[in-house]
């Protein structure tokens, strides 16, 4: 008997012996049961929470006289809000807000807080929490979100009256613009005209904001991987200086380094703001009943308050010698008004007098000198005196 070609054959046999469905996943090498599955997920879910609470007994966070966030950490949300929680004497006063307090162009011996400190009997007790490149709106998200532990305590806040100098630094103008710190400030309510990140930008900060494993991830890459994601950095970064980083090999947070060449006496941006040809400028100020900036400081203050804070606000010092003569009385109008709505609100403030010319580095910022004068100023004057003792 002749037998059926191949292909009647083949028929034939797979009908006979039907080949069994493949199963989900079946390319692959391992499969997990329901049991297995729910194990792997326990493991994952342990880790996310466990790992940024067990990454502090590893990495070495040293803080140490005058520390202040490094200038290249200033995006590190995470290591701020550790450092808070460090600050457990209850005389200790925090210094909060910009780059004015922070001391954008001194060393970190040559800030207010250091020298506020070198006019009371104790040095170490004004801390600088400010960070660089901070404004209202970015502040009240850093304390919102990033600051639970700050409360009960003595704080010194900076009120900077170059936020609204502009309607672009204000962000109360339409026109998009790409700003720093644009993770702090709010991503849906109250709108900001400027910011028009994506909707996957925005639940991205949600996120960071309310999953600590998330900020952490953003700490190790501000920390130890240039800012970048650590795919990013594998890839572009190189080689040999990654396998030389010390902090990366010791898990120790980059600290300042000891002489910065772009701060601190030593630094060619150390000098008065007039050493290039400066001249007095004309500003756009806004009108604080117009100012988003000023919108978020008033927040920022009754936020602060409610924790059960004891505030005092500095007021400036702004370098009105910069400023235009015929623009001064507006400008006299906007600090006189911040005052007065303090005053409103039974928040003690002071108001220091304009710094001498040499003292200003830019618009906002005194250089060494400048500090110093300020600080012997705000220690002298009664109402600090008198808040500091309460």
């Amino acid at each position: 008997m002749q037998s059926p070609p191949p292909i009647l054959a083949a028929s034939i046999s797979s009908s006979a012996h039907p080949v069994p469905a493949e199963p989900p996943f079946g390319v692959n090498e391992m499969r997990l049961s329901a049991r297995q599955w729910l194990a792997a997920l326990a493991i994952a879910a342990a880790f996310v929470f466990t790992a940024p609470r067990l990454w502090k007994h590893f990495e070495t966070f040293d803080t140490g006289s005058d520390y202040r966030i490094p200038y290249q950490l200033s995006k590190d949300y995470w290591l701020y809000q550790r450092w808070l929680t460090e600050l457990s004497d209850p005389q200790q006063v925090a210094v909060i807000g910009d780059s004015v307090f922070w001391g954008e162009y001194v060393s970190r011996q040559g800030t207010l807080s250091h020298f506020l400190g070198a006019e009371s009997a104790r040095p170490d007790r004004f801390i600088n929490y400010a960070m660089n490149g901070l404004f209202p709106l970015a502040l009240e998200g850093l304390i919102e979100h990033y600051a639970p532990s700050l409360h009960h305590r003595k704080i010194i806040l900076h009120s900077n009256v170059l936020w609204m100098s502009s309607p672009q630094a204000d962000l109360s103008d339409e026109k998009e613009q790409v700003f720093n710190h644009s993770r702090l400030v709010p991503q849906f309510r109250p709108q900001i005209s400027p910011y028009r990140a994506d909707a996957s930008e925005r639940l991205s900060v949600l996120v960071e904001r309310n999953v600590a494993f998330s900020a952490w991830v953003g700490h190790l890459q501000n920390a130890y991987f240039d800012q970048q994601s650590i795919p990013a950095w594998t890839l572009e970064a190189d080689v040999g200086a990654r396998q030389a980083s010390p902090s990366a090999l010791a898990l120790e947070v980059p600290g300042e380094l000891e002489n910065d060449p772009q701060r601190g006496p030593q630094s060619p941006r150390h000098r008065p703001w007039t050493a290039s040809g400066g001249e007095p400028a004309h500003f756009d100020w806004v009108a604080l009943d117009k100012s988003v900036q000023w919108a978020a400081f008033q927040r920022l203050v009754q936020l602060l308050r409610q924790r059960g804070n004891d505030v005092l606000v500095i007021v400036g010092p702004f370098n009105e010698h910069m400023i235009a003569p015929e623009q001064r009385p507006t400008f006299h109008g906007l600090r006189d008004g911040i005052a007065a709505w303090l005053a409103s609100e039974r928040v003690p403030s002071i108001v220091p007098p304009t710094l001498a010319s040499p003292l200003y580095a830019d618009a906002s910022h005194p250089l060494t000198e400048g500090y110093a004068e300020l600080a012997r100023q705000i220690s002298q004057d009664q109402t600090f005196r008198n808040w500091l003792a309460r």
